[in-house]
């Protein structure tokens, strides 16, 4: 039997009740329990008072000098005591502590831990303890761990340490002992011991540093597991074209494409052309020009015999890429169909039989084409847009609807090489980092709520030369728990401002020929300014819009905001976006500073994903990025490479499959169900 599957209420101590409350900590067995880490220590080690500094926190050891004296006022106490170190004389202050009165007696020794007034030679006492009574926490470092409810500190550091008493003996080694030489790694056994019972802060870092490197090598073992299974099975479609064929069509293309757009191209096609199958991402920033390389990507699965489909997360969006690609493939006799909550009736019907004869190509739509009632001819191509606002299950859906077809996921959220490799590390990544030509930079400004004034006048100067204006809200109506701007409310405001130029309003609760029928009206210039919701994140195009302004901009994340600003830009006229907040934490004056400095989405991502960590980054739970127990993937970002390089070599080796040191490897795997590619697909 293993430590995974020993219920955690075999540790003395630990009752049935207990055992019910750790589960909420997601601690079932004793292995959870070993492996439920501190998040920093509390430093319990004696201090000599002549090397401290003002304001630090401080354990030392005292000597009682005087009377203690207690004073009480509105229900609370202050006790204070004189005492002596070495020669200092200083006070030791508590507060709500008066039970202690009668343990100050003169000449008694003891140990003080609290925070330390230079100033005052004063020490305010958080925790103390007397020697004489026997055990004391001094010249340790004690483990905090998260804990709440009726868990408290005391009790899971004595739990898990009777945990480690009983069953430290049968941890087991993972890594194989070449990898432990090379890094000069602890055993596993002795750094589970050390991480929650540290002698000093260097065995803690030692042990901290085996531990995190173990967690990110054996996630990355498993996606570079399933990465070399994908390649050794050669059961995709083996697509068929002629170079010819491609060349005419991107001749075809209304612009010339960019050096990173040939490039990628390049990657793609020849995955196509194998037997194995594509699992390629296609990260770019907003106007890269991802849509045309999967027009590309399309038109090739098509040439081929096959059909294609392409997943956006709005209603809009797909219609807007209906548009742009039927002008695209109208000369070549490629047909494209629409597939989205709206089309019902006859049209889904006659539309669904179409797709099952193969006599329509490309099928562009939402988390419709994943219905039980969609079938395809020939599904080769898979192209997801914006993947992360799909769950892992609708994308997976979506490709059992072929055999085995080729997947080019895309995100215009340009994603930091460190969130890549971890929620990516099964993919081909693909960057489109260059700016197309033409496309000009986006001036940005941060102004607060009382300079709307001039807000309203730079809108005005903007549309009365013809452009149009974006105004985005955090909600939609008015709200009695948040104090922000709604869109109905400003929508009557702009129209008010501006009687002579016509106000549209856009949210998620309209219909979807509601929201169509403004949106067409924006793209044609009858509407000059759009009041919307977030609605218009994603990929709406308005070449003629200039101008973009987000209220209460501190509310929206980083690359949300990035990708609201990058729906102006996109013609020949200077475009502007205007930042409306007054944030109240530094996080948000933090994000304001980062829009007005940087324009490049990769470098707005790495700033968004230092300030929001990786679980809110995509601001969703489904996008599968790990949380891990004891790795982070910003500050341990030079371990998560050097983990999947790694374990990337190690799948490689044949050995690794057969050699009896690589066998708890292996187990490991097995468990996980890599070899039966049962990942996260």
């Amino acid at each position: 039997m293993n430590l995974t599957e020993i219920p955690v209420k075999q540790v003395n101590g630990v009752s049935a009740l207990k055992a019910g409350e750790l589960h909420a900590f997601g601690i079932s067995t004793v292995n959870d329990l070993i492996e439920y880490y501190p998040y920093r220590y509390e430093d319990y080690r004696l201090r000599s008072l002549v090397e401290v500094k003002d304001g630090d926190k401080i354990t030392v050891q005292a000597k009682i000098m005087g009377v203690p004296v207690l004073q009480r006022y509105g229900g609370k106490s202050r006790l204070s005591c004189k005492m002596v170190a070495e020669d200092w004389m200083f006070t030791a202050t508590w507060f709500n502590r008066h039970f202690l009165r009668d343990q100050l007696t003169a000449g008694r020794e003891i140990i003080l831990t609290g925070k330390w007034d230079q100033r005052r030679s004063q020490l305010t006492v958080s925790e103390s303890e007397f020697p004489d009574k026997g055990t004391v926490r001094s010249g340790s470092l004690q483990p905090v761990y998260s804990v709440g409810g009726n868990i408290t500190q005391a009790w899971m550091r004595k739990s898990i340490g009777q945990a480690l008493l009983q069953y430290g003996e049968m941890i087991p080694e993972i890594l194989p002992q070449e990898l432990l030489d090379e890094y000069k790694l602890m055993a596993r056994k002795r750094a589970i011991q050390r991480i929650h019972q540290p002698q000093d802060n260097e065995e803690g870092q030692s042990a901290r540093r085996r531990m995190v490197y173990e967690e990110l090598f054996l996630f990355q073992l498993k996606l570079q597991a399933y990465r070399a299974m994908n390649y050794e099975r050669m059961d995709g479609v083996c697509h068929e074209f002629e170079n010819s064929t491609i060349r005419e069509f991107v001749r075809s293309l209304p612009f010339e494409l960019t050096d990173a757009q040939k490039k990628v191209e390049l990657e793609i096609l020849q995955d196509m052309r194998s037997s194995f199958c594509m699992n390629r991402l296609l990260q770019g920033d907003v106007g890269s020009g991802k849509t045309v390389i999967a027009a590309i990507a399309l038109f090739a699965a098509v040439k081929s015999g096959h059909q294609g489909a392409f997943m956006v997360p709005t209603e809009i969006l797909a219609e807007q890429h209906v548009r742009s690609l039927s002008k695209l493939f109208e000369p070549f006799g490629i047909s494209v169909g629409l597939l989205t909550g709206s089309v019902t009736g006859r049209r889904r019907k006659d539309l669904l039989g179409s797709l099952q004869m193969g006599l329509t190509d490309i099928v562009v739509g939402t988390h419709a084409l994943i219905q039980e009632d969609v079938f395809f001819r020939s599904l080769s191509m898979v192209v997801t847009d914006e993947q992360h606002r799909f769950g892992v299950n609708q994308r997976s859906i979506l490709r059992r609807k072929g055999f085995n077809p080729d997947v080019l996921t895309m995100t215009a959220t340009p994603i930091p090489r460190t969130l890549a490799i971890t929620a990516f590390g099964d993919m081909d990544v693909s960057t489109l980092s260059e700016r197309p030509k033409g496309r000009k930079p986006i001036s940005t400004y941060w102004v607060k709520q009382d300079m709307m004034d001039r807000v309203l006048g730079f809108i005005s100067r903007e549309v009365s030369q013809g452009r149009q204006t974006y105004l985005i809200c955090p909600l939609i109506e008015e709200s009695d728990k948040l104090d922000v701007q709604n869109a109905i409310d400003l929508y009557v405001m702009m129209g008010q401002a501006f009687p002579d130029f016509k106000v549209g309003l856009l949210h998620g609760r309209m219909t979807s020929a509601e929201k169509e029928e403004v949106m067409r009206g924006f793209y044609d210039n009858e509407v000059q300014l759009l009041v919307s919701t977030t609605v218009v994140e994603v990929g709406v195009d308005v070449p003629n819009a200039t101008l973009m302004i987000i209220m209460d901009a501190d509310r929206f994340g980083l690359s949300q905001l990035h990708q609201l600003r990058g729906r102006v830009g996109r013609g020949e006229h200077e475009s502007y976006c205007v930042l409306i907040a007054d944030p109240k934490s530094e996080v948000g004056r933090e994000r304001m500073k980062v829009m007005t400095e940087s324009d490049d989405g990769f470098e707005v991502a790495r700033r968004d994903l230092e300030l929001r960590g990786p679980g809110d980054f995509f601001g969703t739970k489904q996008s599968g990025v790990p949380e891990f127990r004891i790795a982070d993937m910003v500050s341990d970002f030079a371990v998560l490479e050097t983990a999947r390089d790694d374990a990337a070599r190690l799948v490689r080796e044949p050995s690794f499959w057969t050699s009896p040191q690589y066998g708890p490897l292996r187990s490991f795997l097995k468990r996980e169900q890599i070899l039966q590619g049962e990942l996260i697909d």
